[in-house]
């Protein structure tokens, strides 16, 4: 469950926050990359610090729910990682052709993401979901 609920909080998140104020660290993702990080790499890192101290204390109490979030969110990063900075942006080289028609559209979706270049303007804000607009 919050797995699936993360894909609600980084579109939220992406649109208004990452969109907005902060931009000034996202806007290296909408630039050709010097080097092998980027400051937007820092949301990696924001995205991770509450996921280990919720997993750190719900293993201390008892595996309770606080894990599951954990974990869930931890689940989503993996998976965010894997098609955003490996299958779209290449930061690691493989040999990926998209075949299924949702791989297609969600990379489809991203790359409409990246025509803009500005904080204004842009669209498809979702990671593992796009509407079928982008078919």
């Amino acid at each position: 469950g919050a797995l699936a609920f993360m894909e609600g909080v980084a579109y939220v998140g992406h649109r208004w926050v990452i969109h907005g104020f902060m931009w000034n660290l996202h806007k290296s993702h909408h630039e050709p990359r010097q080097g092998r990080f980027e400051k937007n790499d820092w949301f990696a890192v924001m995205g991770a610090v509450p996921a280990i101290a919720l997993i750190v204390w719900g293993s201390l109490n008892g595996f309770n729910a606080a894990w599951w979030i954990g974990m869930g969110i931890t689940g989503y990063g993996a998976i965010y990682a894997g098609f955003h900075d490996i299958i779209v942006h290449r930061r690691i080289k493989i040999k990926y052709k998209a075949g299924s028609a949702y791989m297609k559209r969600i990379m489809k979706a991203h790359y409409v993401h990246h025509e803009v270049h500005t904080k204004k303007g842009a669209e498809a804000f979702g990671f593992l979901y796009a509407p079928k607009k982008y078919q």
